[in-house]
């Protein structure tokens, strides 16, 4: 079973949407601490949810428990020690206790792809989690739509 990740920054909606599609993502789970926010243009939740289900017929969940508190993130944007940032994420999802908390079937039942605002997964928490996830869930593979 695949697990697809994207990033929404650098990608118009035609090549977001497309780049889901083509990869035959059935669901969607947002990882965003803020899918509301004002940078986040077409991916804004209500809307994302709405042009998912209308373009694709593709589920949206928001599941911020896969999100990086704001203090983890903040203090990222100030410092960008990426090592610091990976050591305090990982910390939080053990006392999460991600993914033993996870139903899945959010991730198994459908084509699922993980969703953050990165343009590039490499230093982007839904990779980490991605990784995770495929350490405790055997059979799974993370592809990045890139």
């Amino acid at each position: 079973m695949k697990l697809y990740t994207i990033g929404f920054t650098k990608k118009s909606a035609a090549q977001f949407f497309d780049l889901l599609s083509s990869s035959g993502v059935q669901r969607l789970v947002d990882v965003r601490l803020h899918p509301e926010g004002q940078l986040a243009g077409f991916a804004k939740r209500e809307d994302l949810a709405f042009f998912l289900s209308r373009l694709m017929g593709c589920d949206y969940a928001h599941l911020p428990l896969l999100a990086p508190t704001a203090e983890i993130l903040s203090d990222y944007r100030q410092d960008h020690d990426w090592a610091r940032y990976t050591s305090r994420f990982e910390a939080l999802m053990d006392e999460r206790s991600v993914p033993g908390c996870l139903d899945r079937t959010l991730f198994f039942d459908k084509p699922c792809c993980l969703l953050c605002s990165e343009a590039a997964p490499e230093q982007c928490h839904r990779r980490l989690v991605a990784e995770r996830l495929t350490r405790a869930w055997p059979g799974l593979e993370v592809v990045h739509l890139v």
